[in-house]
């Protein structure tokens, strides 16, 4: 099978599965229809990365035993049922369970899949191949958002946009499922170059030949130092994202302030694709502390010129790519130091912690909001974040490497 085929497999999943990212179509008309606060109906995203995130996991162990195809369309039918079961919503209560709880499941094991099965592809161009198939990801809410906001729900209402969503993301990811498959046993590329380094300098050979048990891999320093960064560098990302159109309605944008949805889409595709380039030609971790060091300095300067539209969007633009960084490069980097044989759970528990930073970024700067009126302080402990996150970075080091020493 051509590996390239593996790689749109990914990418159409993911595709289908970054609509959940543009989930604030939806907040309008259900307060129309409902009246319920936008804090009530924000919950429903909320809950949906914390089911992403757990069910993450469980679906990286169970593709590490039954293989990625079966899983893969197991979280496809759940994702697609969450959307149809979400447009008969009646209560706070069935939306919660239907599209956060349901709908997220079935995100976590449709996410889970392409990126152990791409790095198994693509030991030599390991840092492109994730960065593809992630950056379909951070691609689908940036398409589907304007289309729904300005075609789907002024024509279809948001019930009928539900049901025709949940039957399109069937389709795609049914499709997906079936083209993502691991490679035959002793699959070498048709490349010979070696995978490029894990760490500080490109020259450097990356640690071969060892995939880590996951009791193993959590005995190492290493990975904890990973989790951390990985945390507060996603919390100080999501902290914008989740407050991204408050911001710029605050900063005077008015209606220009949602172009910041799609802009900010563009910057996190970018970075999911372009930086796992880049790190397969620097090194993961160098292409990590340059983006962490990147956002922690472009966070406050953000608030400061949130008010100044094109530099809103330059900004905005840089922190979003950033942040789509982690996304790509992370999982590059549990590949290379762990090894993909048991990837599936590994990189799920290192995953769980963007699952702790979708609930610590937005809750951070809703209680900065609530307590003082206005997100300057937030930008401000963000960059901190980000500079924990750095520290990190710099002190991790490749596993087999260290174990060498």
């Amino acid at each position: 099978m051509n590996r390239w085929l593996v790689v749109f497999g990914g990418v159409l999943m993911n595709l289908a599965l970054g609509v959940i990212y543009a989930w604030s179509v939806f907040v309008a008309p259900f307060d129309a229809d409902f009246g319920w606060t936008r804090t009530q109906v924000s919950v429903v995203f909320t809950i949906a990365i914390l089911s992403i995130g757990s069910w993450f996991v469980v679906a990286g162990f169970l593709q590490d035993r039954f293989g990625p195809r079966r899983v893969a369309a197991a979280g496809g039918i759940l994702y697609a049922l969450g959307f149809f079961l979400a447009s008969q919503t009646e209560s706070l209560l069935w939306l919660y369970v239907t599209f956060g709880a349901l709908a997220g499941a079935g995100n976590g094991f449709g996410y889970a899949i392409p990126i152990p099965v791409c790095s198994k592809w693509f030991p030599d161009r390991r840092g492109l191949a994730i960065g593809l198939v992630v950056g379909g990801y951070g691609a689908g809410s940036g398409i589907y958002g304007p289309l729904a906001r300005e075609v789907l729900i002024p024509a279809y209402g948001w019930q009928g946009t539900m049901q025709i969503s949940g039957a399109i993301f069937l389709v795609m990811t049914l499709v997906a499922a079936w083209l993502l498959r691991n490679p035959p046993e002793g699959y070498r590329p048709p490349t010979a170059a070696p995978a490029p380094a894990a760490g500080a300098a490109p020259a450097a050979a990356a640690p071969a030949g060892r995939d880590f048990a996951t009791r193993e891999m959590v005995r190492t320093p290493t990975f904890y130092l990973l989790w951390i960064a990985y945390c507060l560098g996603s919390a100080a990302g999501l902290m914008v994202i989740s407050q991204l159109v408050p911001v710029g309605e605050a900063a005077g944008l008015g209606a220009a302030a949602g172009l910041g949805l799609t802009i900010g889409a563009i910057g996190n595709t970018g970075g999911r694709v372009l930086s796992g380039w880049m790190s397969d030609t620097f090194g993961r971790l160098n292409t990590l502390r340059l983006m962490v060091l990147v956002s922690a300095a472009a966070l406050p300067v953000f608030y400061s010129f949130a008010g100044q539209v094109v530099l809103f969007y330059l900004l905005l633009i840089v922190i979003y790519y950033c942040y789509g960084t982690l996304l790509s490069v992370f999982a590059s980097t549990c590949a290379d130091f762990y090894g993909t044989r048991n990837m599936g759970v590994n990189y799920g528990l290192l995953f769980s912690a963007w699952g702790v930073a979708g609930i610590v970024g937005p809750v951070i700067a809703g209680r900065v909001f609530d307590a003082t009126g206005d997100y300057r302080q937030a930008f401000f402990i963000a960059a901190g974040l980000a500079v924990v996150a750095l520290v990190s970075l710099v002190l991790a080091r490749p596993p087999g490497r260290a174990a060498a020493a």
